[in-house]
């Protein structure tokens, strides 16, 4: 195996991509770029019955969005193709004969319904060293009868045969020496009736030809292990390093995140939005809920590793040189969407003003709103400080049109019988602005609460249910700037006009 560091990221296209993958070959990205290595996708897709249309070209959109390159994939070719398992049928075949041929595997003509029958006599049956010998296959049966049954195109599959009464050591860089027992696995199928490889052996078929060194994925492929272990040594090749990587827990640490986590927990779990092509359900995505794709990559990072210091901010020629594989945790990482919000804030709030205020007038034209560029920046100096998304800062209907209702709330508690003539004399006042910017209006609003000995809570929350119908929000003296003064003592008029003749 070459020293050159070469890692992989093998999706199924059997669905939408989940963070948990995201942040798999987020960390192989990472890991190749640290060390001047390549990454390559590779679409494992010989699940024929849980194939789904359009999987892979959403897994590729996917890392378009997020920036995540490959230098070897089934879009851009590469010296160890092809990258999709369904056009790599003669490797398989090759390497499976010589399993055969080593005792290392062997036929299996068990029936699925025999197979049944058995796990439904017992819940813990396996097919293992124990039980094969009572089984249908070509070390219970002699030559001939399986010669025969091979003549009649009888169908079967080929499974390995685990030793007995060995142990397995994985040396693995986030766990350490994990230690397995021989007879705690079973004789996994490694080709299947439709004559394609399982995971089991294509992936490590694959990964040898590929020259990949290091095995970096998700926890729940620990248990596989052992037996990939044990396929290498078969095929008398070096076993690339594994790293396995710590689950992605639910917001309450309990239980792996789903898709259903994020569904009660109003949230998404997908970088992208999904349709099952099946039930018409839509899944939201991180993209189309507003989030910013390196605010999601930063997200990401954090949950399993850390760079040891107080620095939560990283762009991603930081990851690339600061992430290891010696500051993965081993334990399992809560995805708090409160926490996610907060990243993405600080993304929003680092933008430069002129990007921000190009990304808002997409957002506005989005919803249908035309606004220029002298009113987008004033938005975005209103609503900037307050939103997490950028969708949020264009939560500003008032800006376009006044209000057609008045929170009642505010209405109950604040309006009283002497409003309508103190708002007629700030709008009278508005007329003596020099200039109309926020500094102004705000020097200008305080001088004339004390000069009519008036308190800001008799003036400030009705005006600004006058000017935006709502009760709370943004800067007061800004949402003046952005009106302009007769509009501003337009609404004010209309206020006074409507609330009074609901009392």
């Amino acid at each position: 195996m070459s020293d050159k560091v070469r890692v992989r990221f093998a999706p199924s296209p059997t669905g939408p991509l989940h963070i948990g993958g995201v942040r798999t070959a987020l960390y192989n990205f990472l890991f190749a770029r640290k060390n001047e290595g390549d990454l390559i996708l590779r679409i494992e897709d010989t699940d024929q019955k849980r194939f789904v249309p359009k999987a892979e070209e959403y897994i590729q959109h996917c890392f378009d969005w997020l920036g995540i390159e490959f230098d070897e994939s089934p879009r851009k070719g590469g010296g160890y193709g092809p990258y999709k398992q369904s056009e790599r049928s003669e490797f398989y075949n090759q390497h499976i004969k010589k399993l055969m041929d080593d005792g290392n595997a062997y036929y299996a003509f068990d029936t699925s319904d025999q197979l049944a029958e058995k796990r439904a006599e017992s819940s813990n049956w396996t097919y293992n060293a124990v039980t094969r010998g009572s089984m249908k296959n070509s070390l219970s049966l002699d030559k001939a009868q399986v010669r025969t049954l091979l003549e009649q195109n009888t169908p079967y599959v080929i499974r390995v045969k685990i030793p007995e009464n060995k142990e397995i050591k994985i040396i693995d860089s986030v766990r350490g020496e994990v230690v397995f027992q021989s007879q705690e696995l079973d004789d996994k199928v490694l080709i299947k009736e439709d004559g394609l490889p399982t995971y089991h052996f294509a992936n490590i078929v694959d990964d040898h030809l590929m020259k990949i060194s290091h095995v970096i994925r998700g926890e729940e492929w620990l248990s596989s292990a052992p037996l990939h272990q044990l396929l290498y040594e078969f095929q008398g090749w070096t076993a690339p390093k594994w790293v396995h990587l710590p689950l992605i827990m639910k917001p309450n640490g309990k239980g792996k995140l789903s898709k259903r986590d994020g569904e009660i927990g109003n949230f998404p779990v997908f970088p992208l939005e999904w349709m099952d092509q099946s039930s018409g359900a839509i899944w939201h995505g991180f993209k189309e809920d507003g989030y910013f794709p390196e605010a999601l990559i930063n997200i990401l990072a954090f949950l399993g590793w850390n760079p040891g210091t107080e620095k939560e901010i990283y762009a991603l020629d930081e990851l690339f040189r600061d992430f290891s594989l010696e500051r993965i945790n081993s334990s399992g990482a809560s995805f708090n969407p409160d926490k996610a919000k907060w990243y993405n804030k600080e993304y929003l709030q680092a933008k430069k003003p002129e990007e921000l205020v190009l990304i808002l007038k997409d957002e506005f034209e989005k919803r249908g709103k035309d606004i220029d560029n002298s009113k987008a920046q004033q938005v975005m100096e209103l609503m900037k400080s307050r939103a997490h998304f950028v969708h949020e800062m264009t939560e500003v209907d008032f800006v376009f049109a006044h209000p057609e209702n008045y929170d009642e709330k505010t209405q109950r508690k604040k309006w009283k019988e002497g409003t309508p003539e103190i708002l007629s004399a700030y709008s009278a006042e508005l007329n003596k602005l020099s200039e109309i910017n926020e500094a102004s209006i705000e020097s200008q609003f305080k001088s004339f609460l004390e000069e009519k000995e008036i308190s800001m809570g008799a003036l400030m929350p009705n005006l600004r249910l006058a000017l935006t119908g709502m009760g709370s929000g943004p800067s007061l003296y800004k949402i003046i700037e952005i009106l302009g003064v007769e509009e501003a003592q337009k609404r004010i008029n209309i206020a006074i006009a409507k609330i009074h003749a609901q009392d």
